[in-house]
C-alpha cells in the first residue's frame, strides 16, 4: 500500500463526506418546506451514507497505518504528521486531503445541527400546542391523543378518559 493508494481512498472518503453533506441538506430542505410526511424518507438516507461513511473511515484507517509504517511516520499518526514526513509531492497531497476533510466535517457539523435545532424547536411547537388543548396525552411512540366526548351506556355525554378510555380522537398530523 503506497501513497497513491492512499490518496485513492481519500478522495472516495471525500466523495461519501460530500454525499453525507447533500443528503443532510437534503433532509434541511425536506424540514423547511413543511413536507414532513418525506421526513422519514431523507433521514433514511442520511443513515444510509453514514455506513458508508463509517465503512470509508475504516478502509482509510487501514491505510493509514500501513503508509505510516512504510515512510516512517509514528504508529496512529494522522494526515498532519505523514504530510510531515512523505516526500514531496504527497506532502502537499495529504495536506490538500487533510484542509478538505476540515471543512467538509465541519459543514456537516453545522447542518447536522441546524437540522437538529429545527427538529427540536417543532418538537416544542407541538407540545406547546397540544398543552393549550388541554387534555392531551401521549399514546404509542410519543403520538398526541385527544380525549373525545362519547355517549353513555344510558345515552348521555361521556368523557372517555382513565383507563377504560377506549373512544380517541388521534391527529397522526401533529
Amino acid at each position: 500500500m503506497g501513497l497513491a493508494e492512499l490518496s485513492n481512498v481519500l478522495w472516495r472518503e471525500r466523495e461519501v463526506l460530500e454525499l453525507l453533506l447533500f443528503k443532510l441538506e437534503e433532509e434541511q430542505l425536506v424540514l423547511a418546506s413543511g413536507r414532513t410526511r418525506w421526513l422519514p424518507h431523507a433521514t433514511r438516507e442520511v443513515e444510509v451514507v453514514l455506513d458508508q461513511v463509517r465503512a470509508a473511515e475504516l478502509e482509510r484507517a487501514v491505510h493509514v497505518e500501513a503508509v505510516a509504517a512504510e515512510i516512517g511516520a509514528p504508529a496512529g499518526a494522522g494526515l498532519r504528521q505523514l504530510s510531515d514526513v512523505a516526500p514531496a509531492p504527497w506532502d502537499e497531497v495529504l495536506s490538500g486531503h487533510r484542509d478538505a476533510f476540515l471543512v467538509l466535517t465541519a459543514d456537516i457539523s453545522a447542518t447536522a445541527q441546524a437540522n437538529r435545532d429545527v427538529l427540536s424547536s417543532g418538537r416544542r411547537a407541538l407540545d406547546d400546542a397540544l398543552a393549550s388543548l388541554g387534555d392531551v396525552g401521549r399514546g404509542a411512540q410519543g403520538t398526541p391523543v385527544v380525549p373525545v366526548q362519547t355517549y353513555g351506556p344510558r345515552g348521555g355525554r361521556h368523557s372517555a378518559r382513565g383507563a377504560d378510555a377506549r373512544a380517541r380522537l388521534v391527529d397522526e398530523a401533529l
